[in-house]
């Protein structure tokens, strides 16, 4: 996808189970540093007991790639904790030239796919290769955390849902009711209908149902916990 656009021009990588809530042209992008979604979990990797750990597995693909793995490193955080290690979701990510960074993200996830390193004998890389190979290609190409300021992505510019159960369950009411107002018109209730996780949260009600079970100033802390409270009332829809 990255190759088929303009070279040496910015973009931004949306996944598709993403609304925009307000206007993407103030976020203050530099182009030149890379970043992506901090809003994610320690799904990856899980150390093994005997080890390595977080530190041994993280530095070994700094190693491979030949990166500095001190600077990547939040040492506001503690040693082995998952958070001290640069690590993204790719809900969104972006670049001055999705060519320069389509091709990096490729090189590094072929040869972390297909070249076998004891670090990594114990994790699993599917589904997780995009988030491993993520935060190295960032890194490599001068990014990092802190090169968004807070508050836009993931914030009031735009929302990563993932699935709308997960939507009306913990985001804000501004994105509930930007979700209903561009699902109102005719013409695009025709269309969305055909697809039942909108037809039954949104224009059906079963949303609001999914909103009642979560207090949303007081919510759980993993999102296994808030899916399986919605799976065990009946609301789960992919």
């Amino acid at each position: 996808m990255l190759a088929s656009l303009p070279k040496n021009e910015p973009f931004v990588f949306f996944d598709t189970d993403t609304l925009l809530t307000d206007n993407l042209l103030d976020v203050p992008f530099d182009f030149n540093r890379p970043s992506a979604s901090l809003r994610r979990e320690n799904t990856w990797p899980k150390p093994p007991l005997y080890g390595p750990g977080y530190s041994g597995i993280w530095k070994s693909l700094y190693d491979k790639f030949g990166l500095d793995f001190d600077t990547s490193l939040d040492l506001s955080e503690p040693d082995e904790y998952w958070k001290r290690y640069l690590y993204f979701n790719a809900g969104f990510f972006y670049y001055n030239c999705p060519h320069a960074f389509g091709e990096k993200f490729l090189e590094y996830a072929l040869a972390v796919r297909d070249e076998k390193m004891p670090e990594l004998a114990c994790q699993e890389l599917s589904p997780w290769l995009d988030q491993i190979v993520l935060p190295l290609v960032v890194h490599a190409l001068g990014g990092g955390r802190d090169a968004l300021p807070e508050g836009y992505l993931d914030g009031k510019t735009s929302c990563h849902y993932r699935m709308f159960p997960m939507l009306y369950a913990r985001e804000s009411q501004h994105v509930i009711k930007t979700l209903e107002t561009v699902a109102a018109p005719n013409k695009i209730k025709k269309v969305r209908k055909g697809y039942d996780a909108i037809k039954r949260n949104v224009y059906q009600g079963r949303g609001e149902k999914v909103r009642a079970l979560f207090d949303q100033d007081h919510m759980p802390r993993r999102e296994q916990a808030i899916r399986n409270r919605i799976k065990s009332k009946g609301f789960w829809m992919r």
